[in-house]
């Protein structure tokens, strides 16, 4: 048997029935030799001491609990527990336990009997059940003490609670404890404390039943009051009888759902206030106190769900404007509370119970309620309408579609909603938060269905977009009509950074919709005249929300930011931000650096035309430098459109071999139209290549001739990177046409710090420590009339471009010096 190797704690319990941690270890499960038989075995994992070493007994109870606890006993008054840390290292020991004392995994105990001897083992085995004794004044500490010696072990527990059960013992007590109250017999209370508290740990639902009855709770709850670690005792029953009030906003006429919601609430404060709060080891002990709550709940909302007439008129009082306020939130509270307790149903009840109150007009009624003064009721009000978006969207948006065509904008339930985020008075913005939430999930494409016959997205997002939009951004446009936010104060702020979450939500989810609402309404410049709030969270929010739309590489967005200048703002308050490193500096560069990497054209000549000077001198990282270095790649492609041509021969020559690509190719080819040919100019189809091999070649060849001699007189020494520390030179290969026609060549070193764009020490591209690379910039390029239009990076460049050097210095030697390639005229 392998072993099996867990963290976990080591428990023992004490004489006053208190767990004591013996250290954290590892548990393994072995043969060992002196025990002859297998054991578990716990390691401490701080110096690898034997913490426990237990033989698995095939006659030993272990008991699991909580799917990661462990319990047995191993003599008498030593109880041991094993806490894992993981769930399967307590199944895999727990397996290994049951597979010694030949039990099915499945159990939760493994044996009948906990650590009894062979006497009492044939006692519990003969005699029908446990005798209690008599239940008299004199015999509670024997009692108290019956049953805390019974709670360990299983079989015991079984056997109390049916003695309890059967004998109507629970009552007797009770009676008990009214003369214990009178006599004022405090040692005596104590006892009733320590019985009662032990009969809810035995978890039967026969004993709560009858705890429970009408006429036994307030009793429980006055024993459970004599605690014998206070020095006064709690008024759990005059706070129940007195302070809490049943209120019934619609008569309730079924008196079996009166005594069940009585019943519910009493129980409820018993687990919350009155019971102490149950140790690790007796969570599982009071599982079925749980259930019964539960179930309670499940009987509550079906009864009331059944009962329409009850339904009806709480409806009709919510929407009536005879209605008192008072008697209006009473109402908004029961509901809320109701639809609080739907959430102990099952998934196909929870169904039936929304769509109840969907028949019932619940969302018209709330529209109601959210137009009123009461922030107590509208804040009631806000729960519901939380419990319906998550549990149904798509319902709130069918019917808030549907009023639009009957209501004007001010009045509808969205703008309500937006309205109320837009107006919460808390300083700290909580409910504008949850709303903001709801909003969210409402906006969201992700869960909108889609028919054969509509779709759901298009119809809510041209209805969002037109009669709810322009509330939701109010508060923005009113705040940035001048260079800098009129009102900068935190609350505001807050509110406005829950806009622009939102708005950036947008920006990514939705298509066109967002695009020429941000185009057409100049969306964009009233966000960055919040790059110049005092708070920078807004600030972040504004810029993020730049970014975002700067990330879907958008022609039309990046068209409406260079038309408008609008990357003057964030330049400025990258400029103002001065040498700080910060987050806002880090998320500005982090912007420029996206445009760089990933060869944003019309962005990268627009940010170096307009704002190179005033960058030019940041040089703690090289992306403005290296947006410069994109920026005259660009043009020299555009004033040389042969260069791409040339290269786009060399790539193809070198890597596209394939037949494939050859077809792909000469389709490009068709496709141009002749009036993108300069006149003259010939064309070399790919069937040419091959022809045109060695002439490519020996051109190549002679560029690097030039190279080495110029290497020989003058030697640039590369200088090191202040962020990496690697050397990365880059050469840039450039060709250039003469007026008479005939093709020149040059190869020209330009040296550029680790850091530079494109070299291997850059953020944006790779390179191994203490490595030199020598690849020029990788770019295959396809020239129209319009000019680039793709460009492609080879991965495995650094090794063939190595490998061409090498063949072009052979071909050098071998091939005659007069020989020129012309590729145009």
């Amino acid at each position: 048997m392998a072993d099996t190797r867990r963290r976990v704690k080591v428990y023992t319990l004490n004489e006053d029935r208190q767990w004591d941690d013996r250290g954290t270890g590892h548990v393994s499960s072995s043969y060992v030799e002196r025990l002859k038989g297998m054991s578990l075995l716990v390691r401490a994992e701080s110096d690898g001491s034997l913490l426990l070493e237990s033989k698995i007994n095939p006659n030993t109870a272990y008991q699991k609990q909580q799917d990661t606890l462990i319990v047995w006993s191993e003599a008498e008054n030593y109880d041991l527990a094993l806490s894992f840390q993981e769930k399967a290292g307590c199944d895999e020991i727990w397996e290994k336990i049951c597979q010694v004392q030949g039990k099915d995994p499945s159990v939760d105990i493994t044996q009948d009997l906990v650590d009894e001897s062979e006497e009492e083992r044939f006692d519990d085995m003969s005699s029908p059940g446990l005798e209690l004794p008599p239940c008299e004044l004199s015999r509670l500490e024997e009692l108290a003490e019956l049953v805390a010696t019974s709670l360990p072990s299983p079989l015991r527990r079984e056997k109390l609670a049916l003695a309890l059960e059967n004998e109507g013992y629970i009552k007797k007590l009770l009676e008990l404890f009214h003369v214990c109250e009178d006599l004022e017999n405090v040692e005596g209370l104590h006892h009733l404390y320590e019985i009662i508290k032990g009969i809810f740990l035995l978890n039967r639902t026969a004993l709560f039943e009858v705890m429970f009855s009408e006429e036994c709770i307030m009793d429980v709850i006055g024993c459970l009051e004599y605690d014998p670690s206070l020095s006064l005792p709690r008024k759990h029953r005059e706070f129940l009888t007195k302070t809490a009030k049943f209120k019934e906003v619609i008569p309730i006429s079924d008196p079996e759902l009166k005594q069940k919601i009585h019943q519910t609430y009493r129980v409820q404060y018993i687990q919350d206030m009155v019971l102490p709060t149950p140790s690790v080891f007796e969570e599982n002990m009071l599982s079925t106190l749980h259930s019964f709550i539960f179930f309670n709940k499940v009987e509550i909302v079906g009864m009331l769900q059944e009962d329409e007439k009850f339904l009806t008129e709480l409806f009709a009082q919510l929407t009536d404007d005879a209605t008192d306020d008072d008697k209006r939130q009473e109402l908004v509270n029961f509901l809320k509370e109701f639809c609080a307790f739907s959430q102990t149903l099952q998934p196909q009840n929870r169904d039936s119970f929304f769509k109840t109150l969907s028949n019932m007009g619940i969302l018209p009624a709330l529209e109601v309620i959210l137009g009123m003064d009461d922030i107590q009721v509208r804040s009631a009000a806000t729960d519901i309408f939380s419990y319906l978006v998550e549990y149904n969207p798509s319902m709130v948006r069918e019917f808030v579609m549907q009023e639009a065509q009957q209501n004007d904008d001010d009045i509808l339930l969205i703008n309500l909603i937006i309205e109320h985020m837009i107006c919460d008075p808390d300083p700290e913005l909580g409910g504008a938060v949850q709303l903001m939430g709801l909003l969210r999930t409402l906006v969201d494409p992700e869960n909108m269905l889609a028919t054969a016959n509509k779709t759901e997205k298009t119809e809510f997002l041209s209805f969002f977009y037109k009669h709810c939009m322009h509330v939701l951004t109010a508060p923005l446009l009113a705040n940035t009509t001048e260079e800098k936010p009129s009102k900068d104060d935190f609350q505001t702020a807050q509110l406005l950074a829950l806009i622009l979450e939102l708005l950036t939500f947008c920006v990514e989810h939705h298509t066109y919709h967002i695009k020429n609402y941000i185009i057409n309404k100049d969306i964009l410049r009233r966000v960055l005249v919040l790059m110049g709030s005092k708070h920078a969270f807004v600030a972040l929010c504004a810029l993020r929300f730049m970014r975002k739309i700067v990330g879907l590489k958008d022609e039309f967005y990046n068209r409406y930011i260079m038309k408008a200048f609008l990357f003057e703002a964030v330049v400025k308050a990258f400029l103002n931000n001065g040498s700080r490193y910060n987050l806002l500096n880090s998320a500005i560069i982090e912007m420029f650096e996206f445009i760089r990497v990933e060869d944003i054209k019309s962005l990268t000549a627009h940010v170096i035309e307009n704002y190179w000077k005033a960058l030019e001198d940041v040089d703690y990282v090289q992306t403005f430098k290296g947006l410069k270095l994109r920026y005259e790649q660009q043009r020299e492609r555009q004033d040389n459109p042969k260069l791409d041509s040339m290269r786009s021969i060399l790539r193809n020559n070198r890597y596209r071999r394939d037949a494939r690509t050859l077809e792909e190719e000469e389709e490009m080819w068709f496709n141009t139209d002749e009036d993108e040919m300069e006149d003259g100019e010939p064309v070399l189809l790919p069937t040419d290549k091959s022809k045109n091999d060695d002439e490519i070649m020996d051109h190549f060849g002679k560029f690097m001739e030039r190279k080495k001699l110029k290497d020989g007189d003058e030697k640039e020494v590369l200088t090191k990177s202040t962020l990496t520390g690697r050397q990365s030179p880059s050469f840039k290969l450039s060709f250039s046409s003469t007026s008479s026609g005939s093709s020149k060549s040059s190869l020209t070193s330009h040296s550029a710090s680790s850091n530079s764009p494109g070299s291997p020490g850059s953020p944006g591209s790779p390179g191994s420590p203490g490595t030199i690379a020598k690849s020029t910039p990788h770019m295959a390029a396809i020239t129209t009339k319009g000019g680039l239009i793709g460009l492609v990076d080879y991965p495995d460049d650094d090794e063939e471009e190595e490998e061409e050097e090498e063949d072009s210095d052979e071909k050098e030697q071998s091939a005659p010096l007069t020989k020129k390639s012309r590729l145009g005229s």
